[in-house]
Parts: C-alpha cells; structure tokens; sequence
C-alpha cells in the first residue's frame, strides 16, 4: 500500500482561506508549478474539507495524481504539516504514497430520480424533520435490520473514519483494514444497536419506510440530495485515489494513534 514516487510536474491549489492565500503567495515563485492537467502530483493547501473538494474535482475530471496536502485549516487529518517550499522536492521524494479508495453510492428519490455519487469519506443517511427516520438496512442482499428508528446511519471508509463516524461513536479503521463502518446516529431502536464493522466488498442498501412523514436525505461528503427512498453502497475500485504523507506522519499511524487520544 505505501511506496515512494519520483514526481517531477507538480500542481499548487489553495483554498480561499487567508492562510491558504498566503502559503500560496509565498510558494508560488519558488519553483515552476504546472496545471493539474500536466502535472504528476498536486500540492493542495488548506484543510481537510479542501483536500476532499480537490480529490473530487479529479475525480469528476476522470484524472486522478497523487496528492500531498499541507494544513492550513483546523483538523488536518488528511494533510502533512505546512513548511515554507524549501525543501519541499525532499519531502515529495520521501513521501508516501497510501491509496484509498471511495464508496459508490447511487441514490433512488421518491420521485424516481436517480443519482450517482462518489464518497471519499462517509456516506450518511439523515431526518429531514422532528420525525425520527425508519430505515430498513440490507447487507449483501440480506435485511439485518427491519426497521432502525434514529436520528440517521452512515458508512464510513477507513480514510473517514475518524471524522464524522468518530463523532457519532462509531470504529475507527486502520487504512489497511479493508473494512467499513456502519454506525448508527442516534438509533432510538434497536436501542443497544451500536452499528456494524463490515468487509469492504459488502454491497449495503438503505431504504426509507413512511418517506411521507419521515423524509430522510443523503450525504455523499460534500453533496446532498433529499428525499430519497433508497440508496445503495460499495467500494469504488476503479476510482482509487493516492494520498501522499511525509514518514512518520501517515494516515495509517495517524488513525491507530487516534485511538490513544485521551
């Protein structure tokens, strides 16, 4: 899963965050950058939710290169940390790359209109109203659970399992644990349901019950479609994206050190 890259046409991208702007300023007439389209890696600045916006983008362009954040936001999970451009050719010589792969999710509304989107982090399913959500949950074609009365449910990947899953007590995954949490958002019955840790090649379908008075919407990262009546999961292989981390700080050690946080 890690290994060394020889990177030669690199891309700079910056959120619109002052500190994203100024990082940018200062790094941009240290060296020549190319475009995204030319390049063989991107150096992204700002925080975690611009590096998801930045690998959706390739994404959505069907181009995908190695990405090495620097944090210039809040959490940084997904990011090294931000130094001057000084050595930064050494650090993209001795980064590691860790792949990662999203969740397809393709989404039924209760008009019928279907949709199709890519979740680098979580996919989750959320009330639309006072009213508690009913949701019937399927796994690999099987019901496992009739009816989960809550506030929502989500699967998460690995790479988001310390973001919004950590927040609603759910696992947190190693990057090679080839497993994906399924976890509850404050599930009214089964009360004690705590939520599931699956293998990555479950194929996991939600579908809503009483949609009239119990609308629930769905949450692939950064988008959101209401209404819905289904949705249906599993691991995007052929969008497999490459993050780049410098030793010692890479997402795989930084999700088992999570678990130690007091």
């Amino acid at each position: 899963m890690a290994k060394s890259l020889n990177i030669e046409h690199i891309a700079l991208v910056a959120s619109e965050t002052p500190r994203a702007q100024e990082a940018f300023a200062e790094l941009s007439g240290q060296r020549e950058w190319v475009s995204m389209d030319e390049a063989d890696a991107v150096v992204v600045l700002g925080g975690d939710g611009f590096m998801l916006h930045t690998l959706h983008a390739m994404l959505d362009a069907g181009r995908v290169i190695p990405a090495y954040g620097m944090n210039l936001g809040t959490v940084g999970f997904l990011m090294n940390r931000y130094r001057n451009g000084a050595n930064l050719d050494k650090r993209l010589a001795k980064a590691r790359a860790m792949a990662i792969a999203p969740l397809r999710m393709h989404a039924v509304t209760q008009t019928g209109a279907t949709c199709d989107w890519r979740a680098i982090n979580e996919v989750s399913l959320l009330r639309e109203t006072r009213q508690t959500a009913k949701i019937e949950v399927s796994v690999d074609d099987r019901v496992r659970i009739e009816e989960l009365v809550c506030d929502g449910v989500l699967v998460a990947t690995p790479a988001g399992s310390t973001a919004y899953n950590l927040s609603a007590n759910g696992p947190i995954l190693p990057l090679d644990s080839q497993l994906l949490a399924l976890t509850p958002i404050s599930a009214f019955r089964p009360r004690r349901w705590s939520g599931a840790i699956l293998p990555d090649r479950s194929a996991i379908k939600f579908r809503v019950r009483e949609p009239e008075k119990r609308p629930v919407s769905v949450v692939a990262d950064q988008k959101e479609l209401r209404d819905i009546a289904e949705v249906s999961l599993e691991i995007a292989r052929e969008n497999e994206l490459t993050l780049l981390f410098d030793p010692g700080h890479a997402l795989d050690e930084r999700i088992v050190a999570e678990q130690f946080v007091t």
